[in-house]
């Protein structure tokens, strides 16, 4: 055996034992790694195939022997670039559904059985002898229909998956370059070594890749110890940090930008990649239009940010800063935006359910005892008069049996409206229940309190209801009563004075004001 074909026997067998390297070490680390290592022991396993075979085939010394080496050189040869693809696209997070599987493999299976039966009908080989020249182990073939059809899926498979790797190059981390430089070098040196091959480049009688294929398998040993490869997949997980509904801004130990995804652009549309390593504190006024409201704190922290976008004026964000440490020790910072746009207008919504009439969109009972509360210890506390009107609609039940319901409703909503187009800014006027309306008056004594309420009784007297059927007149009777010096008196105790003097009012004949004075009415 010369020189020369020693060489190769040897290149050959190197890469099948590194590729078997790679697989046992991959099998028994298994457990630390994720189902993507799954594959890759397929992968290795048949380049190892094939990388002994086409060893094995280079001792052969019969056409017999070469055949068969050649044969089970395509138990591994035909399947390892569709299963290169099939790697790559779990790696970069394309789903690898049971019919994708199937489609891939189908072709490497068929030229399996063609090589296997080639000498019935020639498909795969027109021609396939030992060379006339060059002797054993050099073959001299010419190929034939399927072969091609072959050699053309092969490098198809190759190709796409160099070229989804290539794509994603701009949108991964430097940190995780490594891989993909692995990756890359994977699919491309088999490529050019069988390129150089079919257009004659190369030794004549012998298949070159088997010889290359150590280089691309001391990559996927770099890959793996250096950047590891199967326990951290970046390009994953950048499918899901790109996905993710959250807008997310990553700073770094000198709160300089440094990575954010779509989500995040989509909410800050001036943001650009060409803003990376620039300061947070000077980019934010760009982006927003004005400085960012809040420290940037090394710990946890919850707030939340209006944000004016576009077409959406009242855009509202929950923005969490979580402290982060990077690889690399230094410390950072994540901001997390969460839209929380419709959830603040649900919010509000329910608080106007809670807090105001349906009907006549006064406040109710609930918002006027929060609010007079507050309002009536304010007032003592700050020496001021504090007086509550009470006031109900004369014959409301009348009105209902009369007219009905609906008509009932409308002379609710018109008491409501005249009295809230009378009253001035502070004065507290809500829907107590039923036909009953109450208001507090800050800073007011129990006579203008009297002044207040028959300016409302004779504007609600002089303006009936106008309906599509007739006008319907309508009055009020009204309770005023005046907070007492001294903190022992609740704003239920007040309003029920007030309804005492209510009470007067109605028996007096209705349509009047009456005050509470010390025990009893005037």
């Amino acid at each position: 055996m010369h020189s020369e074909l020693t060489a190769y026997i040897t290149l050959a067998c190197t890469s099948g034992v590194l590729n078997l390297y790679l697989c046992l070490y991959v099998l028994i680390k298994r457990h630390r790694y994720t189902n993507i290592a799954k594959l890759f022991l397929v992968y290795t396993i048949c380049i190892a195939v094939y990388c002994f075979s086409s060893a094995l085939g280079l001792l052969s010394t019969t056409i017999h022997e070469l055949k068969l080496w050649t044969a089970v050189q395509y138990i591994g040869m035909p399947f390892s670039p569709p299963l290169g693809l099939l790697f790559v696209m779990r790696y970069l997070g394309f789903p690898v559904t049971r019919r994708r599987v199937i489609l891939l493999l189908a072709i490497p299976v068929i030229s399996l059985c063609m090589v296997a039966t080639n000498d019935w009908h020639h498909l795969h080989y027109r021609v396939f002898e030992i060379d006339p020249i060059l002797g054993a182990p050099y073959v001299h073939q010419e190929i034939g229909v399927w072969y091609m059809i072959h050699g053309v899926f092969t490098f198809g498979s190759m190709f796409v998956a160099f070229w989804l790797v290539i794509f994603q190059w701009r949108e991964t981390a430097k940190t995780y370059r490594p891989q993909l430089i692995a990756l890359m070098f994977g699919q491309l040196v088999p490529i050019v070594t069988a390129f150089v091959y079919l257009v004659g480049l190369t030794p004549p009688g012998v298949d070159p890749v088997p010889m290359v294929l150590w280089i691309s398998s001391l990559l996927y040993v770099w890959s793996i110890n250096s950047s590891r490869l199967f326990t951290l997949m970046p390009i994953a997980k950048d499918a899901i940090f790109q996905s993710i509904n959250d807008g997310v801004l990553v700073l770094d130990e000198f709160n300089r930008i440094i990575e954010f995804n779509r989500a995040c652009q989509r909410m800050l549309p001036r943001l650009h990649k060409r803003q990376l390593g620039q300061q947070f504190a000077e980019t934010w006024p760009k982006l927003a239009g004005s400085p960012f409201p809040f420290p940037l704190k090394v710990e946890a922290q919850s707030l939340e940010l209006q944000l004016a976008n576009e077409g959406r004026p009242d855009a509202m964000y929950q923005v969490r800063i979580t402290p982060l440490e990077h690889a690399n020790q230094g410390e950072g910072l994540l901001l997390i935006f969460t839209d929380i746009t419709e959830l603040k207008r649900l919010q509000r919504q329910l608080e106007h359910h809670a807090y105001y009439d349906e009907l006549t969109g006064a406040p109710n009972r609930r918002a006027f005892f929060q609010q007079g509360t507050m309002t009536l210890e304010e007032s003592r506390q700050a020496g001021e008069p504090f007086t509550v009107v009470l006031m109900d609609v004369d014959y409301f039940k009348k009105v209902n049996d009369t007219f009905g319901h609906h008509v009932g409703d409308q002379v609710l909503m018109h008491v409501a409206h005249l009295c809230q187009q009378e009253l001035q800014a502070g004065e507290l006027f809500a829907r107590y229940g039923g036909e009953e309306f109450v208001l507090a008056l800050k800073g007011r004594t129990m006579q203008e309190g009297e002044a207040v309420a028959n300016r409302l009784r004779t504007c609600i007297a002089s303006k009936p209801l106008t309906t599509t059927e007739d006008k319907i007149p309508v009055t009020l009777s009204l309770g005023v009563a005046e907070a007492e010096d001294g903190p022992e008196e609740t704003l239920s105790q007040l309003l029920n004075k007030a309804d005492q003097a209510l009470y007067a009012a109605k028996q007096a004949g209705r349509n009047r004001v009456c005050v509470y004075a010390g025990g009893g009415t005037a």
